[in-house]
């Protein structure tokens, strides 16, 4: 029998929104959601799949109010407004679905459920087996013999489908399914606000119309009396029998809705599928596009052959011809000043590498020619051809994830020189909430093309047509498919390259990329190269004074307790805490009561023991990640950590560092900060430290223009302590330390848009004080209050903010509905361009003092760069030298409202330095 599929469009869009939520709804680059779309062509695409039905309509309610709402003014009154982040997904279903050629039905005046009903009932007469896809069980009245409601639901991640019909409703609840319209009027419906005789609820309802069928009979049994209802439950039923008339006939689906669609419009028709692979693009959906193989439907190649030449050099030719092969290469590069290129790696064990990896061989792009150089690694003087082209500083380098490249080049004793272009970096620009950038993303998203399509074994044509040079491979050059998928690397980095390029100009970004981002390249890979000197033996004593820690800790914690019990396990520390000593119940797990760091922060003031448990966990970490975990990151041969300092990772671009991190050391205990003692200079060095005397607030003050803040920088003043003087009103002599240290609170809070409920928990004080402190703050600082309200509107309209260096970050929570998201949206918006400004400041300074110490060949170099720290290893003879040029070039980076102050210190220990 052939098959109708009805959907119903708002219902099933709406499920697929709440359902593929998670803690980041899906969106393109643009801030554009795609969540409710993607859900719903992934259960579209379910239907079809396991139906194929040969007529499928999906229908939608209208704004416009319907005959239910004008019947009863009430009706879906309670609603809420569906939210922006959905609303503006509704279009874009629509065209897909027209794309699609599948029939949209919608009438003014009328619900979705009414168009289906009538459909359904159309459809039977015509002969057919109809299915219903709707999640509302208001459809089961529907259900018949020849109509099936279809209900879907996510189980494990996947989605499945329960279905109803005349014979399952039956079976679940007893009654025929047109009863079911009965059931409502005595039940009513609270989601669509459809009043129901109060105090009946399902269960009653539905033994009423079992026994009584329906609910013309019940009232006309209760005029003869012959009924047996007794008590309150008959007085409300008589009572309310206007009302019990009005929510069936609310709750009623027409069945008679005038649709002017015939059989021929629902027939599934063929997709218009250039226009469904545009909008997946637009959307990325790459799944899909690769499901439905609409690229092939576009003519796009498979085949590598058709897009560029690849040309292996390996080292079965004699020397002599190995030898020009490399010169010719060599002299064309030369000759383009340019080299695009991609190494292949793999990973080297050898004892002493800073990064243990090698290259297996360089891929070369050549535009002119089209053709893509595999060079291997094992021919004569590869590390000669390699040193020729990048020390060459006429040379430009276009590569990805350049850092690594420089470290490997530099443990082959090849200086890596002009660095030109890092595709991460400049994507991480053009998209800095996305910080797992790789080629075969970028080539999805900017060149629309699916890299393992050109690489399967099936498209390898011979290898006469593949490589210019005669010979068998070696065992660099042994997987085919390895060879093709890395040359098609670097053919589309060119590709990419030559978009992000233009992108970066159009969205004024490439003067940031090429004067601070790309030179801070160079900058982050020497700090990784220079490393910091760890003394195992005295990380081994601190090791031991951590472990005492942990004893006396665990002992106090027991006896303040009265029993002993394992702290590290949350379900026994949980029964102590809020059994055995009868601390209120924070929050609950299912497994048990919740001790994350959170519920103890709130739990400090209700007993002493809560202190000693954090801090037990502050040094059980220091053990584990401090002393345990640095010693694998000690380089056997420099006995150095060489920490990864990363500029693609925070959406703020602040530099990261992680393998170990060394930013994230804790600081709140004297005994954390006491591991900064074993980073030591070398003999006849020391360290210099320079940080930035709050340069996040002097950020502030020059953006947001506030005079108060202006007027306290400029005159040298203790920014804090005004702060505490303005909120409190009193005289600055007469602040108290507390007082500045709530104000200091009060300030940091407000550049990272803190909450009256943040800041209530990090003083320890009630969320109305902290909120009076905030209003209070504001009102003095009248300038940061504009400012904050200011970047908010702005970045509402632009979809963006920026720094002072146009470092852009977007900003789509703001348009949510959500109050938490926009409440996020609102921190970003704020927070963004002062903490992004400082980090471009940071990095401009490190660029100039890399330089000037280059320039002078000094023998200095900076190893650690911490927020607002650089600090730098210097000889004795170089010390004021390195003091005077750093502070220099730290405190003339840009001209602000007010003066940037760098504060430098003197150390043979990172600790002391600091």
């Amino acid at each position: 029998m052939a098959k109708l599929v009805v959907i119903d469009g708002n219902n099933i869009l709406n499920r697929a929104f709440y359902g593929i939520m998670g803690s980041k709804m899906l969106m393109t680059s643009d801030g554009k959601y795609t969540n409710a779309v993607y859900g719903f062509l992934a259960i579209l695409f379910k239907i079809l799949e396991e139906i194929n039905p040969e007529y499928l309509a999906v229908t939608f309610d209208l704004k416009a109010p319907t005959a239910r709402h004008i019947m009863y003014e009430g009706y879906k009154a309670n609603r809420k407004g569906m939210p922006n982040e959905l609303a503006e997904q509704m279009p874009i279903i629509k065209e897909i679905l027209r794309a699609m050629n599948i029939d949209i039905i919608e009438k003014e005046g009328f619900e979705a459920d009414d168009i289906m009903g009538t459909l359904s009932r159309y459809g039977e007469k015509q002969g057919l087996e109809v299915i219903i896809v709707s999640g509302d069980r208001d459809t089961f009245q529907l259900a018949t013999d020849k109509t099936t409601i279809k209900i879907p639901r996510t189980k494990a991640g996947k989605t499945e489908t329960e279905d109803f019909n005349r014979k399952k409703v039956i079976e679940t609840y007893g009654v025929e399914p047109k009863q079911l319209i009965e059931v409502k009027g005595l039940q009513g419906d609270t989601s669509d606000n459809i009043p129901g005789v109060p105090g009946i609820g399902e269960k009653t309802a539905l033994s009423l119309i079992k026994k009584y069928k329906t609910i013309d009979n019940l009232y006309k049994m209760i005029e003869d009396g012959k009924d047996d209802l007794k008590g309150k439950q008959r007085e409300k039923i008589i009572d309310n029998k206007e009302l019990a008339y009005l929510s069936r006939t609310l709750g009623t689906i027409n069945l008679e809705v005038p649709i002017e669609d015939n059989l021929q419009n629902l027939k599934v028709e063929k997709w218009d599928k250039p226009k469904v692979l545009s909008l997946f693009k637009d959307l990325n959906f790459n799944r899909y596009i690769e499901r439905f193989n609409l690229e092939e439907e576009n003519n796009t190649s498979k085949n590598i052959e058709d897009l560029f030449i690849i040309n292996k050099v390996n080292n079965q030719l004699d020397d002599e011809s190995l030898k020009n092969i490399l010169e010719e290469i060599k002299r064309k590069t030369l000759q383009e000043k340019k080299i695009i290129y991609y190494f292949t790696t793999e990973d080297d064990n050898t004892i002493g590498n800073i990064i243990k990896e090698k290259i297996l061989y360089i891929n070369i792009y050549n535009e002119n020619e089209n053709t893509v150089y595999v060079v291997d690694s094992l021919i004569p003087n590869f590390d000669t051809f390699l040193k020729d082209i990048f020390e060459n500083e006429k040379v430009e380098k276009y590569g990805f994830k350049i850092s690594r490249d420089y470290i490997i080049l530099k443990q082959m004793g090849i200086e890596f020189n002009n660095i030109k272009f890092d595709l991460e970096v400049a994507s991480y620009i053009l998209n800095s909430t996305n910080n797992k950038y790789n080629i075969e993303m970028l080539a999805k998203e900017y060149l629309n093309i699916e890299l393992t399509d050109f690489t399967e074994t099936n498209n390898t044509k011979s290898q006469e047509q593949l490589t210019l040079f005669e010979g068998e491979l070696n065992n660099n050059i042994e997987n085919e498919n390895q060879i093709r998928q890395n040359a098609l690397n670097v053919y589309c980095m060119k590709k990419i390259i030559d978009i992000v390029t233009q992108k970066l100009k159009e969205t004024n970004t490439f003067e940031l990329f090429e004067t601070i981002d790309m030179p801070t390249v160079e900058v982050l890979s020497n700090m990784q190269w220079n490393g910091m000197y760890l003394n195992v033996e005295e990380l081994e004593q601190y090791g031991v004074e951590i472990k005492e820690k942990i004893d006396t800790l665990t002992q106090e914690i027991y006896d303040m307790c009265g029993i002993e019990f394992n702290i590290n396990s949350p379900k026994q520390l949980g029964e102590v805490l809020f059994e055995k000593l009868e601390l209120p119940v924070i929050k609950k797990t299912k497994s048990g009561y919740s001790t994350a760091e959170e519920v103890l922060e709130r739990l400090k003031t209700k007993h002493p023991v809560i202190k000693k448990i954090l801090d037990y966990r502050q040094v059980m970490k220091l053990n584990s990640t401090y002393v345990e975990g640095l010693k694998p990151y000690v380089n056997p041969k420099t006995k150095r950590i060489h920490s990864f300092f990363n500029q693609t990772i925070t959406a703020t671009g602040r530099i990261s560092s992680t393998e170990p991190n060394l930013q994230n050391i804790p600081v709140r205990m004297e005994i954390g900060k006491k591991v900064r003692k074993v980073f030591k200079p070398s003999q006849g060095y020391v360290y210099i430290d320079a940080d930035y005397s709050q340069i996040e607030l002097r950020v502030l003050a020059h953006i947001s223009g506030d005079s108060n803040m202006i007027e306290a920088f400029n005159n040298g003043e203790d920014i804090h302590k005004q702060a505490a003087s303005k909120v409190f009103g009193i005289p600055m002599d007469k602040v108290t330390k507390e007082q500045r240290s709530d104000a200091k609170a009060v300030n940091f809070g407000i550049v990272y848009g803190i909450s009256e409920y943040g800041l209530g928990m990090q003083l320890g004080i009630p969320q109305k004080k902290a909120k009076m402190y905030i209003e209070q703050y504001l009102e003095k600082y009248d300038g940061i209050k504009n400012f904050m309200e200011k970047i908010c509107e702005e970045a509402k309209q632009k979809g963006y903010v920026e720094t002072l260096y146009h470092r852009r970050r977007y900003v789509p929570e703001l348009q949510s509905n959500n109050f938490m998201v926009r409440s996020f949206g609102k921190r970003v918006a704020m927070n963004t361009p002062i903490q992004g400004t400082a980090a471009d400041i940071m990095k401009i300074a490190m660029i100039k003092v890399m330089n000037e110490l280059k320039q002078r060949n000094m023998k200095s170099k900076i190893v650690l760069q911490v927020h607002d720290e650089m600090m730098i290893e210097a000889p004795i003879d170089e010390v004021e030298d390195v003091k005077e040029l750093l502070k220099r070039n730290m405190e003339n980076v840009i001209k602000l409202k007010v003066p940037l102050v760098a504060d430098v210190v003197e150390a043979t220990n990172w600790y002391d330095a600091h």
